[in-house]
């Protein structure tokens, strides 16, 4: 997907994973019970955080990184009909490896 969205500073741009359509026994959750998930694709990446001493320092995620989140983070855009998830570097826990 190109995305046409350029994050500023020490934020990022998050696709978030889709939600389980059904639990592990096999029951079919409607879109109310679904658990909205805390991981999510990193699409795009601000230009760094600028320090106290004035200079920028990079992202620790780039882009294309799988990364965990608070169930808070960020906040909710529609882009090229996509909904992505915008927040600051400081709202993700962690990288997952693969």
């Amino acid at each position: 997907m190109k995305l046409k969205l350029k994050p500023l500073g020490d934020r990022v741009v998050v696709e978030r994973e889709e939600a389980k359509k059904t639990t592990a026994g096999g029951i079919v959750l409607p879109d109310t019970a679904k658990d909205k998930p805390q991981k999510g694709t990193v699409m795009a990446v601000g230009d760094g955080r600028v320090t106290k001493d004035g200079k920028r320092r990079e992202l620790q995620v780039k882009v294309g990184d799988s990364v965990l989140f608070t169930s808070y983070a960020g906040d909710e855009f529609k882009v090229d009909g996509e909904k992505v998830l915008l927040m600051r570097e400081d709202d993700i826990l962690a990288v997952v490896e693969a």
